[in-house]
């Protein structure tokens, strides 16, 4: 069976992780990220699956459901479950600490199912993969632990764990976040356990106090430096991205715009989502779309260049929109410009503004480690004023009304928050 670890906080996603989990992101117009793992366990004959949810579920949940959109039917005995933290009388139970301790948390559910082997998955990860390959790999070899890797550019290496192998693709080593990485071989966050296996490591990692009960960080590097079971690399060289920041985020939607890259365009392993019926998208007359992915319900009247637009959204006449993604239900005004920004669900931008506006741009000086690279983001459910020009790397908090803007120019590497509204009291 597939545990799928889906209660990620995003925190180096801004305000596109404030109100939902990083798995729950929309992508590729149409999709969820979390849509990539679920299509590849039902592609992969993986019939059983739990989700393990704890950060704003509540997307996620709404958008899984029962599973039926990807084939967990229940008819036929496949099932997918939502697991979610929760209290009992017992002390050690609550939010999870890590990656690790949320499965040791729910091994009464897993030793429900009669399986051999526990593929344990990130939720927020884009790629497709046959898992069923891996599982064959792992029985050939005999392995007690097998883990998914792919070699990444070095400048990539330090935000994830590497492993070192031998001849034999054995783990040697396993190197979480290191500032000096001893390999160019990233660990994909998949991980294949024998049941038994992962119960004993699971429950002897919950003793110890001082770990943070996550795979990468604490599990996985002990298990190989002890060197009592054997741990394999399985090699993978297809398309995978870890959308993590901001820009991880952009850069693989804009990937999908390549026509080299035929990751949704496949009918022998079909990307499978939930989604809303709406009627067919429309470009007007004065409607032009080059290079972009245009999802049902949505009306161009304007331009659109190398972009992503989600269902319903309407662009209108005389508006620009380029290098950009748009979420679900959002309203450009006309003759506005949207540039190399990220605009999430139902926000309405007004006639005339310039959003991303400039070539040269300032770090946030809020959030630099977020937003550095010159990507412009609105948040959810945000109303920008007519006539509002906002330079790069900047950020619109979510639900930002029209009286919240200050002045109608924004310039690079500022951010846009709700001001404070003291309402008066009457007394008597």
């Amino acid at each position: 069976m597939a545990l799928i670890l889906a209660g990620g906080r995003g925190e180096r996603l801004g305000v596109l992780a404030e109100e939902r989990t990083k798995p729950a992101l929309p992508f590729a117009g149409k999709y969820r990220v979390i849509d990539f793992t679920l299509s590849n366990c039902i592609n992969s004959g993986i019939h059983n699956a739990a989700v393990l949810t704890q950060y704003q579920p509540v997307s996620l949940i709404d958008h899984i459901g029962f599973g039926a959109a990807w084939g967990f039917s229940h008819i036929d005995g496949s099932s997918i479950r939502i697991l979610q933290p929760y209290l009992t009388r017992k002390e050690e139970r609550g939010w999870y600490k890590g990656t690790a301790d949320a499965i040791y948390q729910n091994l009464q559910h897993i030793e429900e199912y009669e399986v051999e082997l526990i593929l344990v998955l990130s939720g927020d990860h884009v790629y497709t993969m046959n898992y069923a390959e891996m599982v064959r790999s792992h029985r050939e070899k005999d392995a007690d632990i097998t883990l998914a890797t792919i070699p990444l550019p070095y400048e990539d290496l330090q935000r994830f764990g590497t492993v070192t192998v031998d001849e034999e693709g054995r783990v040697t080593d396993f190197q979480e976040k290191s500032k000096k990485p001893e390999s160019n071989l990233v660990s994909m966050g998949i991980y294949l356990f024998k049941k038994d296996i992962l119960e004993e490591y699971l429950a002897a990692d919950a003793q110890i106090r001082s770990s943070k009960h996550d795979f990468g960080r604490n599990m996985l590097p002990a298990i190989v430096s002890a060197g009592k079971h054997q741990v394999f690399a399985y090699p993978f060289n297809g398309y995978w991205r870890d959308i993590g920041t901001v820009h991880s985020y952009w850069q693989a939607n804009m990937d999908l715009l390549e026509i080299s890259l035929p990751l949704l365009f496949g009918a022998k392993w079909p990307i499978r989502t939930s989604e809303h019926i709406r009627p067919p998208a429309l470009i007007s007359n004065s409607g032009d779309v080059a290079n972009s992915l245009i999802t049902s319900g949505c009306v161009v009247e304007g331009k659109v260049e190398h972009s992503i637009l989600s269902p319903g959204v309407k662009i209108a006449e005389g508006a620009l929109v380029k290098d950009s993604i748009v979420f679900a239900d959002t309203i450009i005004g006309p003759h506005s410009e949207i540039n190399y920004a990220i605009v999430d669900k139902e926000v309405v931008v007004g006639v005339g503004c310039h959003i991303g506006s400039g070539d040269n741009f300032q770090i946030n000086r809020r959030e630099p480690r977020i937003f550095s690279t010159g990507i412009t983001v609105i948040g959810k459910r945000a109303e920008i004023p007519p006539g509002v020009r906002m330079g790069r790397n900047c950020v619109v908090a979510c639900n930002v009304r029209k009286g919240d803007f200050l002045a109608s120019k924004i310039p690079s590497g500022d951010t846009v928050r709700q001001r404070r509204r003291v309402s008066a009291q009457k007394t008597s």
